[in-house]
């Protein structure tokens, strides 16, 4: 990422606010992208884009590679001449995604476009060269079971076989170009909305899951080739993280693990393969749950928790051996020990700092701004903590009394003042501390900018609640006031 200060900022796509229900690629996007590089910011950074699943995360998607088409912008579809304008249906709820009227309502929309749509050079190549093939053939037959997991589906479909892929391809053609067809428009509106981005000198740092989900692409296609899966696919592991302070059951993901053996026999060819894709769509990467490459908490598949599971050796510096020049954001937290700072060291992956975890009363404690080194991207939280502010809020009276203490006495070794007026304030003085630090880049998410509490929280992790992953920004929350700010602060501490 370089040596030069900067700043960014996270906004998920589906939390910008278009008139569609959910983010999307068209206007929306463009504003932001304005709004972010008359601030000063230098980076974008998102959520993964693959379609959403069962959950509506995009960390448990039915594909590793392909992208969320409820993102699709639908006035852009119109000035195509794929649909008209008054199809498009507003959002009841500004605030929340409704992924239950996306997939009723947007999908239709999408499959009238295609109706529309003429083809063309450029798209029959896209559907020669076999771009998206598998997740379309996956999409189509996941139609024809009524939108079951591949577990639940007939034979001889269950079981991936090739010729069998083939004939289902050519006789369900219209269904599977569709797929194709979500791909491509996805692409083009991406690309040219990337471009715009760069034009602006503003870089977009995307985001890959360690893992996938079960009912995916990858499993039904590759089962024990790339996983540990039995020989009719069923899981023998799943992956979670141990307890610590936060769980004291740990977190069960259930997400398959990778069979890292088999992977090592072709070098890793379908690992390197998937960064070089995110590559094509993004300037920057950054890898959830890095840590997982040098060990990873495997649990039983029967357990109802994640504390019987063990520590299992990943593919460690093998894996990087040739990517270590890759723009690439280690995500780093969690239980880290020497073995996982060695691998840290070997790549020389910015790492990550996060402040809500850096005021415990500990002076050593490494997410401690002073601490922060140049080589790291230091964030207030992630899109798994809690609001800055609902964090604040939520201090116990002993803890409240830390707290306060290390930010008096951070922003004293950082040459500032804290204002404990109100939480908004409070706030400010933390987002201060992180742009006063030593850390190349930080990035600040919009809720905490605006002192949003709990309400905005964009996901709790191991939980399946109809309020993850939906938050959403209206137009007034990109407000003049926050841009100033951003403007002098970075000025103030060389980030410009």
């Amino acid at each position: 990422m370089g040596n030069n200060r900067n700043f960014g900022m996270l906004m998920p796509v589906s939390s910008l606010p278009s008139d569609e229900g959910i983010g999307t690629l068209g206007r929306c996007t463009y504003d932001f992208i304005d709004y972010l590089s008359e601030a000063g910011g230098k980076i974008w950074q998102v959520l993964p884009l693959n379609p959403t699943n069962y959950g509506d995360s995009p960390y448990q998607s039915c594909s590793s590679d392909a992208l969320n088409y409820y993102f699709i912008d639908l006035n852009l579809l119109a000035e195509e001449g794929l649909i008209a304008k008054s199809e498009i249906k507003a959002p009841v709820n500004l605030r929340r995604v409704n992924y239950g009227a996306l997939f009723t309502d947007k999908i239709a929309l999408l499959k009238k476009a295609f109706s529309s749509f003429a083809g063309g050079k450029e798209f029959d190549e896209f559907t020669a060269n076999g771009e998206y093939f598998d997740f379309a053939v996956f999409m189509a037959l996941k139609t024809k079971f009524g939108h079951r997991a591949w577990t639940e589906w007939e034979e001889p479909f269950r079981t991936y076989d090739e010729s069998t892929v083939k004939k289902f391809a050519q006789e369900h053609k219209e269904e599977v170009n569709f797929w194709q067809f979500t791909q491509f428009e996805f692409l083009k509106q991406w690309n040219a909305l990337k471009s715009y981005a760069n034009a602006r000198g503003v870089a977009v740092m995307g985001d890959i899951p360690l893992y996938v989900a079960y009912d995916s692409v990858e499993v039904w296609k590759y089962g024990d080739k790339l996983f540990k899966v039995d020989k009719d696919k069923n899981l023998t592991a799943v992956a979670g993280c141990p307890p610590d302070g936060f769980t004291a059951d740990g977190q069960l993901w259930g997400n398959p693990i990778y069979n890292w053996q088999a992977m090592q026999k072709d070098g890793y060819k379908w690992w390197l393969a998937r960064i070089d894709r995110c590559f094509k769509q993004f300037d920057i990467l950054r890898i959830d749950h890095f840590r997982g490459f040098d060990k990873y908490w495997e649990v039983p598949p029967a357990d109802k928790t994640a504390r019987g599971g063990v520590w299992v050796d990943g593919p460690k510096r093998e894996l990087f051996k040739d990517i270590r020049h890759y723009n690439i954001v280690a995500e780093d937290l969690g239980f880290i020990d020497e073995d996982v700072r060695r691998l840290m060291e070997y790549v020389g992956y910015p790492g990550m700092k996060v402040l809500e975890f850096a005021f415990d009363g500990d002076t050593n404690n490494e997410h401690k701004p002073s601490n922060c080194t140049e080589n790291f991207v230091s964030y207030t939280g992630t899109h798994d903590n809690m609001p800055l502010r609902q964090y604040i809020d939520d201090l116990g009276d002993a803890e409240r009394e830390i707290f306060e203490s290390d930010v008096k006495r951070e922003s004293k070794l950082l040459g500032l003042e804290a204002d404990f007026t109100s939480s908004a304030t409070i706030c400010r003085s933390v987002i201060n501390l992180a742009f006063a630090s030593k850390a190349n880049t930080v990035i600040i998410p919009l809720w905490d900018l605006l002192a949003l509490g709990k309400e905005s929280r964009m996901n709790l992790p191991s939980t399946v609640s109809e309020n993850n992953w939906s938050w959403r920004f209206i137009k007034e929350d990109f407000t003049s006031e926050i841009s100033d700010y951003l403007k002098n602060v970075s000025i103030k501490t060389k980030r410009v």
